[in-house]
């Protein structure tokens, strides 16, 4: 090898490694554009459905109410969501809606809530467990309900 290749193959070596590292290799992961953590994205995302469907109900919204929702789930919501024991009846108000809980599930993220229902005078806390999932890029509502963890006090977020 003569000099000339020498000099090539040297400034080779010395190059190859900056445009590896503009390239990703060793980057660190704090400087991965992914930004938060799977588990951190899933609870956000699952509390952010959660809540946007609890304020959609205690606004009697049927059409916010049904965006938060999967589609396999549609069908069912449409056929209920304003019915004698649907979320959105016309009968009941709902005066206090709070988050209680988020945890990971075997189908998803449970979001537990606590739900006051009024009808006139008489008032009644109900517990909803609604799983959330992924849903190709976004986030849904997959199921929902009765039940949920017994937390005294609602979850901040």
């Amino acid at each position: 090898m003569g000099p000339r290749h020498r000099a090539t193959a040297v400034a080779a070596l010395v190059l190859l490694p900056l445009s590896l590292f503009g390239c990703g290799a060793g980057a660190d992961k704090e400087d991965a554009p992914l930004g938060r953590a799977p588990a951190e994205e899933a609870a956000t995302k699952s509390r952010e459905r959660v809540q946007a469907y609890l304020d959609a109900m205690s606004a009697k919204d049927v059409d916010a109410g049904r965006s938060q929702l999967c589609a396999p789930m549609h069908a069912a919501f449409d056929a209920a969501a304003t019915g004698p024991n649907g979320d959105f009846a016309d009968h009941f108000e709902v005066p206090k809606a709070a988050i209680t809980d988020i945890r990971t599930g075997p189908a998803g993220q449970e979001v537990s809530a606590v739900v006051t229902v009024a009808v006139g005078a008489k008032e009644a806390d109900r517990r909803l467990l609604f799983t959330v999932t992924r849903s190709g890029a976004d986030w849904c509502i997959s199921g929902e309900t009765a039940g949920g963890a017994a937390t005294e006090t609602p979850v901040t977020p």
